[in-house]
């Protein structure tokens, strides 16, 4: 098994379970799980400059343009150069694409397919508790109590984003935006694309994938 250190890429629509993937990819193989979400809310409740520039088109509801998603990731890769990681969130343009090559070369690029019925269900059944980011679904990860957060006792709220027809219009833009960068990977012979409408299912292909590429730290069963 090489000593290279392994860097990982996952790309998904909203509600594609990539979040999920992602815990299971980190407890298994002890790779950082790196999201790009989790980085905007830490540097916009820091005040860090890149932070209040994300803030300014977050509070206009627009998505946060390429140059300030880049600039906070590639600084937070750079503290983390000796470590194993997964990007999650990043890169979702071309131009962010581009910008990581310059840096690193990955090793893996993860693809999840899950058809729109699937997604529409999932996203319908979700609720989160918007400052920490955690996500509850009301079939596979309710909350212990019906609309309340488990570790603050805050309520949970469901995303306009989430709503049937919002969730149309958000799996065609991350079609549009993706497709690029899909291709991008799969000219390279990185990408490894994964369909179906089950996590569960899908998880043990992710994991032979990864063991190829690095020793577990604990078997698969441990989720």
């Amino acid at each position: 098994m090489a000593s290279k250190l392994l860097r990982a890429v996952i790309l998904g629509p909203p509600g594609s379970g990539k979040g999920t993937v992602c815990q299971r990819i980190a407890q298994n193989f002890g790779l950082q799980h790196l999201s790009s979400g989790h980085f905007l809310r830490e540097n916009i409740k820091a005040n860090t400059e890149v932070g209040d520039m994300a803030k300014q088109y977050i509070e206009k509801g627009l998505l946060v343009p390429d140059h300030v998603i880049t600039r906070l990731m590639l600084s937070e890769l750079e503290n983390r150069r000796g470590q194993h990681w997964l990007l999650d969130g990043f890169p979702r343009t071309l131009v962010q694409a581009e910008s990581l090559d310059k840096i690193c070369e990955l090793d893996l690029v993860i693809s999840l397919n899950i058809p729109f019925e699937t997604l529409k269900d999932r996203l319908s059944r979700r609720w989160i508790h918007p400052p920490s980011g955690r996500v509850y679904n009301l079939d596979f990860n309710p909350p212990h109590v019906h609309g309340v957060d488990d570790i603050t006792g805050e309520p949970l709220v469901q995303q306009e984003d989430d709503k049937p027809e919002a969730v149309a219009v958000r799996l065609r833009q991350y079609k549009d935006v993706a497709k690029p960068v899909i291709e991008l990977y799969k000219s390279r012979g990185v990408l490894h694309q994964f369909s179906g409408t089950e996590t569960n299912k899908i998880w043990p292909y992710v994991y032979t994938l990864f063991s190829n590429k690095i020793t577990p730290i604990q078997s698969k069963e441990a989720y």
